[in-house]
């Protein structure tokens, strides 16, 4: 076709796909999933050659940023062979990942080497106590340690994820900035989505805005806007005397669907279309459908796109509207 872009109802281009690799994990994260946790049968699972058909596709339309998502990416078997022929996708700009941290130190060179650009490290707590009671099972020493292998691989660029909670971190927001000061870091504070049934904690009464989040930085540092513009939601700040960006991404009190550029791909071959709505394309049943040839993946990507909706609404009181965790989302 003339036009390879990926264009929805509301005229906004798709130019990025965030692709979940696996639902499995090595950390049960209280605002991710549940202690007990189902995870989807492997032959539910897209392979990684469905990935990379899928990819390809993606990035003929147009696309120009794939992240590699989870569970955690880095326990998928292969995923460093799948880095290496994704960075390799003529036409796409950057390969990109996000991860928990854990796989790090033995990895973070082999995904340097593969093609991997940049990467989102999640960060919750540098209190080692608190960090087992908000992973459920993760270490955080082994967290550092794959933070500083990242920082010696040579990425291009490599952020902090930390999700505050009143109550369970927003102590440490000040901390976490230092931390990240400290090794050139960039970090986002996220607001908690209230994406699949947890008991844990109560997600109305966690909640910590951007704005508060803001505040308690402020006490330290004063915030400058940044004109830095990313494929992503987060809105950007800086400091004086920091190499380090703050980034903030508000799902709740700052909805950024306007300026919506990306689509989510499931571990089980959902295309999701938006991250608080449930409107999806099942790319899988295509994928093995009999008869199937990769020629058909583009005409159905770019119908799919007619079911991307104008926005999303998250309302933490009661039950979640979402009833998928976000290890299915991919982030």
């Amino acid at each position: 076709m003339s036009n390879p872009s990926l264009i929805d109802r509301f005229g906004r281009h798709v130019d990025y796909i965030r692709i979940s690799v696996t639902d499995r994990c090595d950390f049960r994260c209280v605002y991710c999933m549940a202690e007990e946790m189902s995870f989807v049968p492997r032959p539910q699972v897209l392979s990684l050659e469905e990935i990379e058909l899928t990819a390809q596709a993606f990035v003929a339309l147009g696309v120009k940023k794939i992240r590699l998502t989870g569970g955690e990416p880095l326990v998928r078997r292969g995923i460093v062979s799948l880095c290496q022929r994704l960075s390799a996708l003529e036409g796409l700009d950057e390969l990109v990942m996000t991860t928990n941290g854990s796989q790090l130190p033995k990895l973070a060179g082999a995904l340097s080497g593969a093609g991997v650009k940049r990467l989102n490290i999640s960060l919750d707590s540098l209190r080692a106590d608190r960090f087992t009671a908000l992973t459920r099972t993760g270490r955080l020493d082994q967290v550092v340690a794959g933070i500083d292998a990242a920082c010696a691989a040579g990425f291009k660029r490599i952020k902090l994820n930390a999700v505050i909670m009143k109550g369970r971190n927003d102590d440490e927001v000040l901390d976490l900035v230092e931390f990240a000061r400290e090794r050139n870091l960039d970090i986002s504070f996220i607001e908690e989505m209230p994406l699949g049934v947890i008991r844990e904690h109560d997600r109305e009464e966690s909640y910590c805005s951007s704005e508060e989040v803001r505040d308690l930085i402020q006490q330290r540092y004063a915030l400058l806007d940044s004109t830095l513009l990313t494929a992503g939601p987060s809105r950007y700040y800086q400091m004086a005397d920091s190499a380090s960006r703050i980034g903030f991404i508000s799902p709740h009190s700052h909805n950024f669907c306007h300026a919506c550029n990306r689509v989510r791909l499931t571990a089980e071959g959902r295309l999701l279309l938006c991250l608080g709505n449930e409107h999806s394309f099942d790319l899988r049943a295509l994928l093995r459908a009999p008869g199937f040839a990769p020629a058909q993946l583009e005409p159905a990507i770019r119908k799919a796109m007619d079911l991307k909706p104008e926005k999303h609404e998250f309302d933490l009181s009661g039950e979640p509207q979402i009833l998928r965790f976000m290890n299915m989302t991919g982030g």
